[in-house]
């Protein structure tokens, strides 16, 4: 269940309130390393510390280890692309990247986002403990209120499917891959800004 959040031991023993480790799946994971390492540092400057691409499976008894970008595209390992990231300064910006990321990709479509299909596309948050678990199912939930009284965003449908679940094996992605956009301008990107501003019941950004 999603208020099941352990820990891992490596991101127990942090300084901080809030972890500053998480993991976001928001469809093909080099849009989403470019929204969040250019775009979300535009507005909050020197906020991320770390973040590479690569793979995650929500499911513990997996026995795919260390998968391919091959082998994830198939659709048929469990695993989800994902950005892992580390803040530097996580009880500042975890609740403002998450909120960064509902509008940066469309969480109402299962499994998809635009002409990608496949769960390795699904839209998850992977959270490292109980603190940072509470505040995505807040936004989340913030959210869809918002939709449900007549929100206006960009899209597709009116429910979200975002799971939010405990952070597990990271597996990176090879070298090519990372930082993709930044070597490769003009290279594929189907995420785009959903809406500006937060819905009005909560303080806008």
């Amino acid at each position: 269940p999603e208020s099941a959040i352990i820990p891992n031991e490596e991101q127990a023993t942090s300084v901080h309130s809030i972890s500053p480790v998480l993991a976001l799946g928001a469809g093909c994971y080099w849009g989403t390393e470019k929204f969040v390492k250019k775009d979300f540092q535009k507005k909050f400057p020197n906020s991320i510390k770390t973040a590479r691409v690569g793979f995650m499976s929500p499911n513990p008894n997996n026995r795919i280890k260390n998968p391919t970008y091959r082998d994830v595209c198939s659709g048929r390992t469990g695993h989800v692309e994902v950005l892992y990231v580390e803040l530097n300064q996580p009880e500042k910006h975890f609740e403002e990247l998450i909120r960064f990321f509902f509008q940066f990709h469309d969480p109402t479509t299962l499994n998809r986002q635009g002409n990608d299909k496949g769960y390795q596309y699904a839209s998850y948050i992977f959270c490292s403990d109980r603190e940072q678990s509470d505040v995505a199912m807040k936004v989340r939930k913030e959210l869809q209120e918002g939709i449900a009284a007549s929100f206006r965003t960009r899209y597709a449908q009116k429910e979200i499917k975002t799971k939010i679940g405990p952070i597990p094996k990271f597996t990176a992605a090879h070298a090519a891959h990372q930082e993709y956009l930044q070597k490769n301008p003009n290279g594929y990107c189907n995420h785009f800004i959903r809406f500006r501003n937060w819905p009005s019941s909560v303080a806008s950004q």
